[in-house]
């Protein structure tokens, strides 16, 4: 959520923030506006896309060698063009910022005191006139940021510049991500790499409490304690044309259609032809995980989902013992440690704020074995765990999360595979067996992307409904808990989903002609059960709509619409049920006009509790 684009250049920076900007439409915003310096600080500010904000730039004539940017995510206060950032301090100092700043009420009635007015809502304002505040006693803009940043409780990732430092920009970064660009003769910060990919690949990552002084030639960077620190430059591995459109209407329909490539490339370094490779985990991932007796995974959203998939998989395969919990819910109650549990955090971005705290208070309580799953290097969360799995999903940039759930599972079932061998619960055979299937995965999904017309014609059917019903069993539970995420988070369509057997202990109270039933029918040992569930659904008058696979024994008949999948992937067959899903609520969404990439209200990263 929210966007920080800053740049520092010998050229006009007003495009290179606004195109950072576009890039950084994703995560989530609501109001937007940027800062240079010309003859004073020069600012726009508007409330909706940065489409307007480039607009007002333009008719403005904005143009500077020294600016910062933002897109606003509203926390404290509306989204109104008062509240939207960059904030700035008696014409001088002027800030952007993500995160939440938790003791700003006390703050602000100090800063009000010594005379300054606020303008804003916001808990940002109040580290504008906090910088001020030390700026003017010490004229010197890195101190100034210094003593203000010590004064701050909370998450903050925050870009600074001062009407009197013309080729000076300053970024401080604590509990959400930050990293800065390196060019030639310029440089720059970003909260995400992607808003810089037209001007660098070349970028530095800020550790927790890092403070960064950033001029035309040279970054000069400090640790929480004041001490200069080398961090390492990394390339990133993101093109500019990974981040664009091309034939596909939306973000999210061009991240469905990767997946097959994505599921690929997620396996292609992770397997021989015989075995999982201990290595892909970490140097001391064979070792660690040999020690483990029990799993526990923390996550949030359709990170939650994926985790529930694996405690099915994990309980089954391993004979290991393994709870899968929101990460939100996870801190704040008593939990019981187990030091030898192993902790398995999960997150497309790795700087979810829930799951990166939930994996500090797993350590405190004294767990000694982590591991992140992830799709972003260098991300908070990777860092904080001791070994890491990166998945290959590539930049997802639709806020409702597809290739990185499918790259999740295959990351999960992975571990799966590595524990049960390691403990000796799956002989050689069998492993081999299913890593040939894993190879086939993608070819199977590709079989359910040929399905998207039927799909389609599906959710024409879905537009003009209040609310759905999904129903799946056994470790296609979560799969439709999964499907109806999706359908909610794009269409706005309240779904819900349960275990199909709990339909007669309430949710049959809700099923009439109007509540289409979606229900997830793999030819598994609980099909036959499936199908009871499903007669009472049709006893009422309820519309089903069944994603069947090719060899189950499913009869289309009146209330009762069919679509038949590849033949039963076995323990895979979660993975490939999940894809139509995601087919039928995209569709849905289009059907009903919705912004199908950033829906209302969301954002791609949650960055803050």
């Amino acid at each position: 959520m929210c966007g920080i684009v800053g740049a520092v250049a010998q050229r006009n920076v007003v495009p290179i923030l606004l195109e950072g900007l576009r890039r950084l439409e994703y995560r989530g915003y609501d109001s937007a506006g940027l800062v240079v310096l010309n003859n004073g600080l020069q600012r726009v500010r508007s409330v909706g896309r940065v489409a307007e904000l480039a607009a007002q730039a333009g008719q403005q004539q904005t143009h500077g060698h020294l600016g910062i940017a933002h897109t606003r995510w509203a926390t404290h206060g509306a989204p109104t063009e008062d509240n939207a950032h960059p904030h700035i301090s008696q014409g001088t100092v002027a800030v952007v910022h993500n995160g939440i700043i938790e003791n700003h009420e006390a703050l602000r009635e100090k800063l009000k005191a010594l005379g300054y007015v606020f303008t804003s809502q916001t808990d940002t304002e109040v580290i504008v006139h906090l910088i001020h505040h030390h700026y003017h006693a010490s004229r010197d803009l890195l101190a100034a940021v210094r003593a203000a940043t010590a004064e701050l409780h909370g998450a903050y990732a925050i870009g600074v510049v001062c009407a009197e430092s013309p080729h000076r920009l300053v970024a401080a970064r604590r509990g959400s991500p930050l990293l800065v660009g390196l060019g030639i003769e310029e440089n720059f910060i970003a909260s995400d790499v992607s808003a810089l990919l037209p001007v660098t690949q070349k970028v530095i990552y800020l550790e927790e409490g890092d403070i960064a002084d950033i001029g035309l030639l040279d970054v000069k960077i400090s640790d929480a304690a004041g001490n200069p620190v080398e961090r390492g430059e990394h390339i990133s591995e993101l093109s500019p044309d990974m981040v664009e459109l091309g034939k596909y209407r939306h973000f999210m329909q061009k991240e469905i259609h990767e997946q097959p490539r994505a599921i690929a490339n997620t396996l292609q370094a992770a397997v021989t032809a015989e075995h999982v490779l201990p290595a892909i985990f970490g140097p001391d991932a064979e070792t660690m995980l040999s020690r483990v007796n029990g799993v526990r995974i923390l996550a949030c959203g359709t990170s939650y989902h994926a985790a529930k998939v694996a405690e099915y998989w994990i309980e089954s395969l391993t004979g290991l013992p393994c709870r899968a919990e929101i990460a939100s819910e996870y801190r704040y109650r008593a939990s019981v440690a187990d030091p030898d549990t192993l902790i398995v955090t999960l997150s497309q971005s790795g700087e979810t704020r829930d799951t990166i705290d939930a994996l500090l208070q797993a350590k405190s309580l004294g767990h000694k074995h982590s591991l992140s799953i992830c799709n972003v290097p260098e991300s908070a969360l990777v860092r904080g765990s001791d070994l890491k799995f990166l998945t290959r999903a590539g930049p997802e940039i639709g806020v409702a999360s597809t290739k990185a759930f499918t790259t999740q599972l295959v990351a999960l079932f992975l571990l799966t595979l590595l524990l049960g061998r390691l403990r000796g619960k799956i002989s050689a055979a069998q492993e081999k067996t299913w890593l040939t299937q894993l190879r086939e995965l993608p070819g199977l999904v590709q079989q359910v992307l040929n399905l998207e017309p039927e799909i389609a014609a599906w959710a024409e059917r879905f537009a003009d409904k209040q609310h759905a019903l999904f129903l799946g069993r056994g470790v296609h539970y979560p799969i439709a808990l999964e499907g109806a995420l999706k359908l909610k988070e794009i269409s706005y369509i309240h779904a819900e989903a349960y275990p199909a057997g709990e339909l007669k202990h309430g949710p049959l109270a809700l099923v009439d002609k109007d509540m289409p039933v979606v229900a997830v029918a793999p030819n598994d040992s609980l099909l036959e059960k499936l199908k009871s569930n499903l007669q009472e659904v049709r006893a009422r008058g309820g519309e089903l709509y069944v994603f069947a696979d090719q060899d189950s024994n499913f009869t289309p008949q009146e209330g009762l619409h069919l679509l038949r999948l590849p033949t039963h992937a076995g323990p895979l067959s979660p993975i490939v049920h999940s894809v139509p899903l995601q087919i039928l609520a995209y569709h849905a969404a289009l059907c009903k006009g919705t912004d199908v990439d950033k829906p209302r209200n969301l954002a791609k990263s949650v960055t803050v509790e």
